[in-house]
């Protein structure tokens, strides 16, 4: 089977990266369709087949606003190039703008897409919009019951929806971490809730945060009031970096908002072995709770943040148990399992 993987924004390429080495792995004939990721190295293609050609233009400009106008001047003619791409199906991970896509969007072929945000920020009020785009596609990935509840609820239709969950990415290092150090890894957005986790580690006696990841948001209030226990790793991090900070965690913290349907993240963290702590939205409770991996506490709860926060770190034994099930889900969520379930999806349409 000949598959198009798209990502033409270049949002996850680490996701992308394994979910195309594992259908290759599968036997697949795979290539990955994207543009040049600006914030670090790539992973190398490993069976697949690699082009990063989309938006020649403004993946050279360092200016936000004006790569953002060159992007959206060069997008149709990225998507006509993923249209033309030769294969039995083409999944999208990534729609840049949907504003246009719903008119862009079209191949003779099977379509699928993956709705790694349930809804973007910037057009999740556009009903209309993202009915017409879901019509689109003949199957909808989602990373979990509660996502494809969600985009159900919102007019998707129930039989183009198939839940595959987001599989960890697995590291192997040392653990180094002192038994009371709070991790909160990823880019830092608003929906992130940063000073959730800064306000329920800071109530705890002798617990430090590390922030790291590539701020978004001005930070330097945050940074001021958040004083000595938060220590500040900010910008694009790679693999050594990653690694390192994984390592001295004890335990990680995902207090979001409502708005994605699994976190790569908190992928990171368990794929490490680190117990998480998370709001329960979208899939990111389901994974946790699924696994005994953690805590899961309702949303915007910073003093249930705070309580659970401290049961792993005040009981050796829950976060013995914590570890435990952050071990299972390594074992479990596996890409060679996500691509299995992807190809018997393709299957479908082909």
């Amino acid at each position: 089977m000949r598959v198009v993987l798209a990502d033409p924004p270049s949002f996850t390429p680490p996701y992308d990266h394994e979910l195309a080495s594992a259908l290759a792995r599968a036997g697949a004939e795979v290539e990955l369709v994207t543009s040049p990721f600006r914030f670090g190295e790539r992973p190398a293609p490993d069976g697949y087949r690699l082009s990063e050609d989309l938006y020649p233009r403004s993946s050279r400009t360092e200016r936000a606003s004006l790569r953002r106008l060159l992007r959206g001047l060069e997008h149709p003619r990225a998507m006509r190039e993923v249209a033309r791409r030769p294969g039995d199906v083409l999944h999208l991970q990534w729609l840049a703008f949907p504003e246009l896509d719903r008119l862009l969007v079209r191949r003779r072929g099977p379509l699928v897409f993956t709705a790694h945000d349930l809804l973007p920020r910037r057009t999740a009020g556009r009903t209309r919009l993202w009915r017409a785009l879901f019509d689109r596609f003949d199957r909808i990935v989602v990373h979990s019951e509660r996502g494809r509840a969600a985009l159900v609820s919102f007019g998707a239709r129930p039989e183009a929806l198939r839940v595959i969950p987001h599989p960890v990415f697995r590291t192997d290092m040392p653990r180094r971490d002192d038994g009371r150090t709070v991790l909160a890894l990823g880019v830092i957005r608003p929906y992130k809730r940063l000073p959730d986790a800064i306000g329920a580690v800071l109530a705890l006696d002798g617990a430090r945060l590390v922030v790291a990841g590539d701020p978004r948001i001005p930070l330097d209030e945050l940074r001021r009031e958040a004083g000595e226990r938060v220590e500040w790793r900010l910008g694009y991090l790679g693999r050594t970096e990653l690694e390192r900070a994984l390592s001295e965690a004890t335990v990680a913290v995902f207090p979001y908002a409502a708005e994605l349907d699994q976190s790569g993240a908190l992928l990171q963290a368990l794929g490490a072995g680190v117990p998480a702590v998370v709001y329960d939205v979208g899939g990111l409770g389901e994974v946790v709770r699924r696994f005994d991996a953690g805590r899961v506490v309702p949303p915007g709860d910073v003093a249930a943040l705070e309580t659970a926060l401290r049961e792993l770190l005040d009981d050796p034994g829950a976060l013995a148990a914590a570890r435990a099930g952050a071990e299972e889900a390594r074992a479990t969520l596996t890409w060679d399992e996500a691509a299995a379930a992807h190809l018997e999806l393709y299957g479908e349409l082909v």
